[in-house]
């Protein structure tokens, strides 16, 4: 799959040369709101408030942000698919808020169709975390610990996971002790109490992990993550599913190409700058942008669906 990753200012440049034009055939004749699926304060609402403010400062669009939490993005969801397809109107999402949130409800009250995708700004930095002093080195310590009859508290931040982490448990003959937390800062304060053993991070753990406090002991990503590259992938660790994702800016469907564009690359081109805030918080915590637009983006959450759907079939089992 192709896909566009800034770490540089010279990345940045290549983006920008595109953006411009594009850009400018699109003005908003009002006040962006911009809804955030996330709380407040986490990695998702810090780039989108960053974004909304270098959008105002390059091309004097007002963004309002605020936070519509709740079901992964599904709350958010339903909301923004009824607005007007005008471009006034988006959303901080996650891929798999039209994946595996959406197909794991009974009734989520929207689908794949109901919005126009945007952009994305980065990947998750997915990976199984543990605290250095632990002593493990990469995942397998855990599951030789685990074979040996030491219960594992494996903690968590959604159903996706959850379903993902029992399946990864399940190939291996491993039970762990999954434990549900709230978000990403969650799993980092119950690893700091010692209430759970390893849990998942999907960039959070970064600042800890640069600073030798915590170690990532597989990547959860279909590729080594940018902070341990080191790190086994754990689909190379007896999993058969990766949890690859990306925060993801979308509208209403039927959002004019015009429109469309011009979001989409004002957006792109703030996120791959790494001398802007948002460029630079993408750089630190989820090692640079990563841009996915049209026919790509669309390729990916096609096929997120597709895995999704076995994962809901084989964790029903």
């Amino acid at each position: 799959m192709k896909r566009f990753v800034a770490t540089a200012a010279t990345a940045a440049a290549i983006i920008l040369i595109g953006a411009t034009s594009a850009v400018a055939d699109w003005k908003p004749s009002g006040p962006i709101n911009l809804m955030i699926a996330f709380r407040a304060g986490g990695g998702a609402d810090t780039q989108s408030r960053l974004i909304a403010e270098e959008l105002e400062a390059r091309h004097g669009w007002k963004v309002i942000p605020s936070n519509v939490t709740g079901g992964g993005g599904a709350v958010l969801a339903r909301k923004l698919k009824d607005q007007p397809a005008d471009g006034l109107t988006i959303g901080m999402a996650v891929t798999t808020t039209v994946g595996y949130a959406m197909m794991a409800a009974k009734n989520p009250g929207y689908s794949a169709e109901d919005f126009t995708y945007l952009t994305t700004t980065a990947g998750f930095q997915m990976g199984i975390v543990a605290l250095s002093s632990r002593g493990w080195k990469d995942s397998g310590d855990v599951v030789k610990e685990a074979k040996a009859g030491k219960p594992i508290r494996f903690g968590v931040m959604s159903p996706y996971l959850e379903d993902v982490t029992y399946l990864f448990g399940r190939e291996l003959g491993v039970d762990f002790r999954i434990v549900m937390l709230k978000g990403g800062k969650g799993v980092m304060n119950a690893l700091n109490a010692g209430d759970i053993d390893v849990g998942w991070g999907a960039g959070i753990q970064t600042k800890a992990v640069k600073a030798g406090t915590m170690v990532n002991l597989a990547s959860g990503n279909a590729e080594p993550l940018k902070i341990s590259p080191d790190a086994p992938l754990i689909t190379d660790m007896g999993s058969k599913y990766a949890t690859p994702g990306y925060f993801m800016l979308i509208a209403p469907a039927g959002v004019p190409d015009a429109a469309r564009n011009s979001i989409a690359e004002a957006i792109a081109e703030i996120v791959s700058d790494p001398a802007t805030k948002a460029g630079a918080f993408l750089d630190k915590g989820f090692g640079g942008a990563v841009v996915l637009q049209g026919a790509e983006l669309q390729a990916f959450i096609d096929e997120q669906a597709a895995a999704a759907e076995q994962i809901l079939a084989e964790a029903s089992q």
